[in-house]
């Protein structure tokens, strides 16, 4: 209230974005091919590093299948960025690291470019947003099985089969996009097939070990990591209260394309993952939910989740 006794009305996303110059805007806003790529190339050489490693079968190689498997899962926030169309400046490279990237996670994009949008569209909102279509667990055994990843991987292959068979439903998917669901969702299906047969027929145990098992080792790390996004927060349109920004290290903000600066990407989707820090600076001041670290972004979030 000020000091007239009139109200105030509270800052939100729209503010933040208003306030911009347009120099800051045109900055913001510009995409790189070679900051992609760069970022990409370091995350993929982490990925050799680990496999070249387990490849070699080096004392103690099954414990890499951890890091390998984080590396692994994190490229879904390449896949998230790829949605948006932000981190390559080329739309074919942006097809290109979608197809990949959705491949490792059974996630076509075409099909999570939908989801995603709504999600951005209807942040938080119980009634419309896709990330809250199931409810949330109620117990302790039942986080344990949310963040392993089991209704993640279920969820998943039974999306990619429903949608392969023309049954796609989604309220987000509008009508005239459902064809191209259909037939991503069907390509995705034979490669997959092929893989597996081809795996079998030559004997091959690489899919395996170098992303089945690492994989659902990785998972539960990227199950904590989104948890923090949004859980906990108020269900409200504002972006800056809807949703959290957690302060992390610097390898933790590689792995995940710099999406911890969450309130930042949400209060200004189009900007590119290697801008986000600039729109942080220019915004921190602003920021109300924010998290000093993962630990204490549990430490309000699964609480929150417990209770209901």
């Amino acid at each position: 209230m000020d000091e007239d006794g009139s109200l105030r009305r509270t800052v939100d996303h729209r503010d933040i974005v208003g306030r911009l110059s347009r120099a800051e805007r045109r900055s913001l806003l510009r995409r790189s091919d070679l900051r992609g790529l760069v970022h990409l190339a370091g995350h993929l050489a982490a990925l050799g590093v680990t496999g070249s490693l387990i490849a070699l079968e080096v004392p103690g190689w099954p414990i890499l299948l951890l890091p390998h498997g984080i590396l692994l899962v994190f490229l879904f926030c390449l896949q998230h960025e790829v949605v948006h169309r932000t981190p390559f400046r080329s739309n074919r490279l942006n097809t290109v690291a979608a197809w990949a990237a959705g491949l490792v996670s059974i996630l076509p994009p075409a099909w999570f470019h939908h989801f995603h949008m709504a999600h951005h569209r209807y942040t938080h909102d119980p009634a419309r947003d896709p990330e809250l279509a199931k409810p949330p667990p109620k117990s302790k055994p039942g986080l344990v099985w949310t963040v392993a990843g089991g209704p993640y991987w279920m969820g998943q292959v039974r999306t990619l089969l429903s949608n392969a068979a023309g049954r796609n439903r989604d309220a987000f998917v509008p009508p005239q996009a459902r064809s191209a669901v259909v037939r991503e969702a069907r390509l995705f299906l034979a490669a997959y097939l092929a893989a597996a047969g081809l795996s079998v027929l030559c004997g091959a145990t690489a899919l395996l070990w170098y992303w089945l098992i690492p994989a659902l080792l990785g998972q539960p790390f990227l199950r904590l990591y989104l948890l923090a996004e949004h859980t906990g927060c108020p269900h409200v349109p504002n972006m800056l209260q809807n949703t959290r920004t957690t302060f992390t290290n610097a390898a933790v903000r590689f792995i995940a394309w710099n999406m911890p600066y969450h309130v930042e990407h949400h209060v200004y989707p189009a900007v590119p993952f290697h801008k986000l820090p600039m729109l942080n600076a220019m915004m921190r001041s602003d920021l109300i939910i924010t998290a000093n670290g993962y630990r204490a972004a549990a430490q309000a979030i699964i609480p929150a989740i417990l209770r209901g």
